[in-house]
C-alpha cells in the first residue's frame, strides 16, 4: 500500500471514483449527495500536487484532495495552520478496509513536516453513521454549524449545516 500524488494518468479514475462515492450515498440514503464536480478544479489539484491516491496491488484504492486554505468552510479558525482534507473516495472493490484511519496516519505526519497545527476535514447535514466514522478514525468532532456563505462552493454546500472535523497535530 503507498500513497502518491495523483497524475493525469489518473484524471478518469478519480472521476469515477466520485461518481462511485455518488452512487454509495444515494443507496445509503445519504442526506447530502455529491454532484459533478469540476472538472477543472480537479485538474489544477493534480498540477499543484493537491490530489492524493492510495494505491493497493498497484490499483487506485482511494482517493482524496488537500488544501491549505478552507476559509468558507472555517470562517475565523482557518486563520489556524491546517491540511484540509476533502472528497475521500474510495473504489468499492476496497469499501470497509477504513482508509480514513490509513489517511489519517499519512495525514499527521504530512502535516507535521508542513509546519502545520491540525489536519481538518468537514461534511455536510446530520450524517451520524459518518461523523461515527471520523471519530473513530481520530477526529474530534466539533460541531454542526449553518454556513454563513457558500458562493462559488460546489451546490451539495448549499442549504446544509457542515460538520467539522479536526486532529490536533504534535
Amino acid at each position: 500500500m503507498t500513497i502518491q500524488n495523483a497524475t493525469t494518468e489518473d484524471f478518469n479514475t478519480i472521476f469515477t471514483l466520485y461518481r462511485h462515492a455518488a452512487n454509495h450515498q444515494r443507496k445509503i440514503g445519504t442526506v447530502v449527495v455529491w454532484p459533478e464536480f469540476d472538472p477543472e478544479m480537479v485538474r489544477r489539484e493534480i498540477a499543484e500536487n493537491h490530489q492524493w491516491k492510495l494505491v493497493v496491488d498497484g490499483e487506485v484504492a482511494c482517493v482524496w484532495a488537500t488544501t491549505f486554505s478552507d476559509e468558507q468552510i472555517w470562517e475565523a479558525r482557518n486563520a489556524d495552520p491546517a491540511v484540509y482534507i476533502h472528497r475521500i473516495a474510495t473504489n468499492p472493490a476496497f469499501r470497509g478496509l477504513n482508509f480514513v484511519r490509513t489517511i489519517v496516519e499519512w495525514a499527521i505526519p504530512h502535516a507535521e513536516a508542513l509546519g502545520k497545527d491540525y489536519v481538518r476535514l468537514d461534511t455536510l447535514g446530520d450524517n451520524q453513521r459518518l461523523i461515527k466514522h471520523y471519530t473513530e478514525a481520530g477526529f474530534d468532532f466539533l460541531g454542526m454549524f449553518p454556513m454563513q456563505n457558500t458562493d462559488g462552493l460546489p451546490e451539495h454546500y448549499h442549504g446544509e449545516p457542515v460538520c467539522l472535523f479536526q486532529i490536533s497535530v504534535g
